[in-house]
């Protein structure tokens, strides 16, 4: 009889103990490790299978100057905000992993790319969650008639494999790895070592064939991407679908990307006939109301510019210790930016309460809003609407001076092109930066929070 050995596997980190313990002693996370059966005949046939897959190519080094530039010819996904977060489309031969919220929104944008690419390529949808015949429906709800999209819905990792190879797409859709099964490993589906492995052979197929792949992945309540770590490095790409299921707008976000910028955005719209591009975000966060406590500033995700409102509330507090809220700022900048305030312009703020908001529910974590979040909480302090067609750019630090930030040319050329007429930025030496915007737009240069809060109660 075979002997199976068992191992306890950490769900969060990966990391592998002889053992069971409360908790992990690599990532530190309580109740996260399963045990997990492995029999070494098992490993054995997968060994041989993978080994399989591999091409034989020559494994002699050489110089790196002696290699041919070969161009890339990347594949349009049918979205505009798709091609502009991947880096212009998808490459071929590379994975992307796709991860987001349940109900978000992920299979929605991924059917919907998959039936236009389909028009051009030969496009395979593998779908481990849902039968052929849901996904049929949301596909008739999309108001998709014309399509050469493939589908197969199996969560046998051995199965997709054969038909990956047999089909040989140019892009091939998983939705999603954490349902995928391979029966010669040990453990359920979303399992460290069922997640690790069914990703690896998939990754060895798609370079070994050329194939463009897609992979949905879970997120856990924290909103990290669900399964090890070990999977993020595996992939090209890593992007996160974002927004709140009672609102319209959904983000789509880079956090990894091998052939592009990270940290870019693209920004989409979930109506009733599916997902449709915002080409104007900033007209999603901004508002037309021009009330105390409303500040705009000019955010850079990436390379792409969007004009944000901000809002603050500032009310007398009946408690002996002061309440902050933030939604969309991290809760730290607040109180630094408000200790700011109080040392150097004598604003008594500890007896506030203080609420402070992005309007349209976007994360705003740059510190280039210092500026906004000041003028926002000193303008309801006051009761004072902020001068109409203004925003504000610039850094605060600890001694009230306001610092430079960086693509200033392309936040002045966004509020622009909105029609603002006046923004309040850093105080900077090379002026020459700023001639081109000066025709248009006019530039009140500060160089510390007092002179700020001199313009903002004129």
């Amino acid at each position: 009889m075979t002997r199976t050995s068992t191992i306890y596997i950490c769900q969060t980190c990966g990391a592998e103990t002889p053992q069971f313990f409360g908790r992990c002693t690599s990532c530190g996370d309580w109740n996260s490790i399963v045990e997990e059966v492995i029999s070494p005949s098992a490993l054995r046939t997968k060994r041989k299978k993978s080994n399989s897959l591999n091409i034989l190519v020559d494994r002699r080094s050489q110089p790196i100057s002696s290699l041919k530039d070969t161009p890339v010819a990347r594949i349009p996904s049918g979205f505009k905000e798709f091609d502009r977060v991947l880096g212009g489309g998808l490459v071929p031969g590379s994975l992307v992993l796709i991860g987001g919220d349940p109900g978000i929104g992920k299979s929605t944008l991924l059917l919907q790319s998959a039936t236009e690419m389909a028009l051009y390529k030969s496009v395979l949808y593998i779908t481990a969650e849902e039968s052929s015949s849901q996904v049929q429906l949301r596909w008739n709800r999309l108001n998709r008639k014309d399509s050469n999209l493939h589908i197969l819905a199996e969560t046998e990792l051995a199965l997709i494999l054969e038909e990956i190879e047999e089909f040989a797409p140019d892009i091939a859709i998983i939705d999603s790895i954490q349902a995928l099964h391979e029966k010669a490993l040990g453990g359920t589906p979303g399992s460290v070592t069922q997640v690790r492995e069914c990703a690896a052979e998939l990754q060895r197929l798609a370079k070994s064939k050329n194939i463009a792949l897609l992979i949905v992945g879970h997120v856990t309540k924290d909103g990290m991407l669900a399964g090890p770590k070990v999977l993020e490095h595996l992939v090209d790409a890593v992007l996160t679908f974002e927004g709140d299921r009672y609102a319209s707008h959904r983000i789509l976000r880079t956090v990894k990307n091998r052939f592009g910028a990270t940290n870019e955005l693209g920004v989409f719209e979930m109506q009733s006939k599916g997902l449709i591009e915002v080409i104007n975000p900033s007209e999603l966060f901004l508002s037309a109301d021009n009330a105390p406590g409303i500040s705009t500033i000019v955010a850079c995700e990436g390379t792409r510019p969007i004009a944000i409102d901000l809002q603050a509330l500032i009310n007398q507090t009946s408690f002996p210790s002061p309440r902050r809220t933030t939604t969309g700022i991290e809760i730290n900048r607040l109180h630094q930016i408000l200790a700011v305030i109080e040392k150097h312009l004598d604003l008594a703020l500890s007896r506030f309460d203080c609420y402070l908001a992005v309007a349209g529910g976007l994360e705003v974590d740059e510190p280039a809003a210092d500026l906004g979040i000041a003028a926002a909480i000193i303008s309801s302090y006051k009761k004072n609407q902020l001068p109409k067609g203004a925003i504000f750019i610039g850094e605060i630090g600890l001694g009230g001076q306001i610092r430079s930030v960086g693509q200033m040319q392309l936040r002045l050329r966004e509020a622009e092109r909105l029609g603002f007429e006046r923004a309040i930025i850093p105080k900077m030496n090379n002026k020459d930066v700023y001639s081109k915007n000066q025709q248009k737009i006019k530039l009140k240069e500060v160089s510390n929070i007092s002179d700020a809060f001199d313009f903002l109660i004129l």
